[in-house]
């Protein structure tokens, strides 16, 4: 067998295919070379170049040349008194694939406390000394042969773990397998059943999940085609997973009863549970793309459909239909070859496009953040998710983040893409005026979907603040050309959103024409802020909070630092400036002292440590537009603000909330009485929860887009 490593280069006529041979492995049986299938699974992507690898595509070849690679003689599992997660792994016969199936999960299996449960058929190979070789191991032999479903069902009797998996024996799991179905299913209390994704031994794609017709006939999606393609590798809710590896808790096997014992002997059995998980228990079927499992499919049953034990496979269907045909009908797609909505199981969900500049960076800057939060706030309320970023500059963490949270992310060309599936979308939300023109009018033409536009703020107007503070003609002179080709856009779309109340009217004083609403900015668990606790008197310091790749956060801070921190210190010996936040320019960097600290990039985690040490939020904003998430972000954490008007702008009934200045020497007064009056600050924190409830909360986004978007 060879190893290869597959070059996929992404250009517009297409794939151009690259191959590196890697290395040769092969085991040997008897006087016959049968190849191991060894292979790493994953998405890698290169920062700053258009391209994607696929690790370890393998082609098969069986000859002298293999390196012989023995069955183990020996493994050794390790032994746990708590027990996570029961693997039972039903066998008759075939001990090789099935002693290798074990030495895998040995060797990738950690972070997980797991018991293996072998349920023996009553085998006659070596499989029947299988203790002999295998320590650790609970074997469960059947004193006759049950077939697969009874032994499965039997084999699980023996089990101590909070989970159960089933694991077919001519399987191979890859690193962490097993560590990414346990995440996910102990995230989340309405994912009653999870699996794997299946990968074929020439590095195929099996099973990105399974699709169930309205027919009862079966798809699995994907197969045959590459398993590093974006849309085969985010998490999502499926019809049903392939039992060749799927787990959920003992409890709920236990109140199910078992795999049904009408698909006797074997066929459907595992489809039937996915449909009494998800209907009889409404917990949700979710596929994980990053626990990826080599099955050697049919070593077992074989493939053919008209003779022996596959034959059930067409008996057990019409079985199937029978016991499930109401739900088939109401929530499943007839045969198609597009399965654009039953892959995700949303057929009867409405699906949006969200488009936006980049690979959703939310831990850094407020647009990402903002359109990251409207996404997952669209799957909460149900809508099928799909994004389109226009600039392919992979940051492999966030990326791997938006497929974590069930979002898919196209990879396709746009064009391509739209004409496909363009039909299929109820929505699109579309983001920034510097994007709507390469997307407008394909968007017209190939769907029907209601366009709802974001705009963040008001592109033209923070556009001539800046270059006011520099150049009055030159601003003066831009400002008509931008106003005139940002409204072009407005008047494309069915609706248009800003952040800011204030630009909602600048909007509509210039064409009444133009259908505007003011939506949250953030959205915000309001909840959460009842463990926030704020006490003047036990904190100290001030903090900005800021993206510094942005001229008006620059502009801010050397403001503050330069022309009102130097009086504020005057009047508060020992107090310190923190200035946190992602791309500090050297502008930034050069106002570093022993007073001033510049953290640059903070996790969420460390920036929600160091609210709780804050006494008091600066926002010294003197050019810009739109709704200042740094303002909102300090409310939501219960810590009092100081600001201009340009920082306020656009955010509605604050007055008892945030202090508001706009020259140096009232900014520093202001700050010096804030900082120092115990009593103003602890009522202001209290204030904050009814504020965000009011204005950010998941409640005020349904308010703002109802009877635009039918959630």
């Amino acid at each position: 067998m060879k190893i290869y490593q597959k070059i996929n280069k992404r250009k517009s006529t297409g794939v151009v295919k690259k191959y590196k041979l890697l290395g040769i492995t092969c085991f040997s049986k008897g006087k016959t070379s049968d190849c191991v299938k060894y292979s790493l699974f994953g998405i890698k992507f290169k920062k700053k170049r258009k391209r994607f690898i696929d690790l370890a595509c393998i082609t098969t070849e069986s000859s002298n040349r293999c390196v012989e690679k023995k069955i183990p003689d020996l493994i050794n599992f390790p032994k746990f008194e708590e027990v996570d997660v029961s693997i039972i792994i039903p066998v008759y016969d075939n001990y090789e694939y099935t002693m290798l199936c074990l030495q895998s999960i040995l060797e990738n299996t950690q972070g997980i406390s797991y018991e293996v449960i072998i349920g023996d058929d009553n085998s006659n190979d070596e499989t029947k000394n299988i203790k002999q070789h295998v320590k650790n191991v609970t074997v469960v032999r059947n004193q006759e042969n049950l077939r697969f479903l009874k032994n499965c069902n039997h084999a699980a009797q023996k089990a101590r773990g909070k989970y159960i998996l089933f694991l077919n024996n001519d399987t191979q799991v890859q690193k962490d397998w097993l560590k990414y179905l346990y995440e996910t299913i102990e995230a989340d209390n309405t994912i009653g059943l999870v699996g794997s994704k299946l990968v074929y031994p020439d590095g195929t794609l099996q099973e990105a999940g399974g699709i169930i017709y309205r027919d009862a006939t079966g798809c699995n999606y994907g197969r045959n085609q590459n398993p590093n393609e974006l849309k085969f590798n985010y998490v999502k809710e499926v019809d049903y997973i392939s039992g060749a590896a799927v787990m959920l808790k003992r409890t709920l096997w236990e109140e199910l009863g078992g795999f049904d014992e009408t698909f006797v002997p074997a066929y459907y059995e595992d489809t039937d549970l996915a449909f009494r998980v998800r209907y009889e228990k409404h917990l949700k079927v979710v596929y994980v793309p990053r626990s990826v499992v080599i099955h050697f499919e049919g070593k077992s049953n074989g493939t053919d459909c008209s003779s022996g034990q596959k034959r059930y496979q067409v008996i057990n269907r019409r079985k199937f239909f029978e016991k499930w045909k109401k739900e088939l009908f109401a929530h499943h797609a007839t045969p198609t070859v597009n399965n654009f909505l039953a892959r995700d199981h949303a057929v009867n969900r409405k699906s949006i496009l969200v488009i936006d500049w980049k690979i959703l960076s939310f831990t850094k800057d407020t647009g990402s953040r903002t359109t990251y939060q409207y996404m997952k706030f669209f799957q909460k309320m149900g809508l099928n998710v799909k994004y389109f970023p226009h600039d392919w500059y992979i940051e492999d963490d966030y990326l791997q983040r938006h497929l974590n949270d069930g979002i898919e992310v196209i990879s396709e060309r746009f064009e391509e893409y739209i004409k496909l599936y363009g039909s299929q979308f109820d929505y699109v939300y579309l983001n920034r005026p510097n994007l709507a023109p390469y997307y407008i009018d394909l968007l017209r033409t190939y769907t029907k979907a209601k366009i709802i536009y974001q705009c963040h703020d008001l592109h033209y107007l923070r556009q001539y603040r800046t270059r006011l503070l520099t150049n009055k003609e030159e601003a003066e002179t831009c400002l008509i050309t931008e106003k005139q080709e940002e409204f072009e856009v407005f008047r494309k779309m069915d609706l248009v959103c800003s952040f800011s109340f204030d630009e909602i009217n600048e909007i509509q004083k210039e064409d009444i024409y133009v259908n505007a609403k003011q939506i949250p900015l953030y959205i915000l668990d309001s909840e959460k802020m009842k463990d926030f606790d704020y006490q003047a008197e036990k904190r100290c310091n001030i903090m900005f909070v800021a993206g510094f790749q942005h001229t008006p956060n620059i502009d801010a801070a050397v403001w503050f630092v330069n022309e009102i921190f130097p009086k504020i210190k005057k009047k508060n010996k020992g107090i310190k400036l923190y200035l946190v936040g992602s791309n500090p320019s050297q502008e930034v960097l050069n106002l570093k002292s022993d007073d001033v600290i510049v953290t640059g990039f903070v996790t969420d985690e460390e920036l929600d440590e160091l609210y709780t040490q804050m006494r008091l939020v600066v926002v010294p904003l003197r050019t810009g537009a739109g709704v200042k998430g740094k303002i909102i972000e300090a409310v939501y954490h219960k810590v009092p603000v100081i600001t201009t008007s340009i920082g306020i702008e656009g955010i509605n009934n604050t007055e008892q909330l945030i202090s508001v200045q706009d020259t140096a020497p009232d900014f520093a007064d202001a700050t010096h009485q804030l900082y120092n009056d115990m009593d103003s600050l602890n009522t202001i924190s209290k204030k904050s929860q009814e504020f965000i409830d009011k204005y950010f909360s998941e409640n005020a986004v349904k308010e703002s887009l109802s009877g635009y978007i039918d959630f």
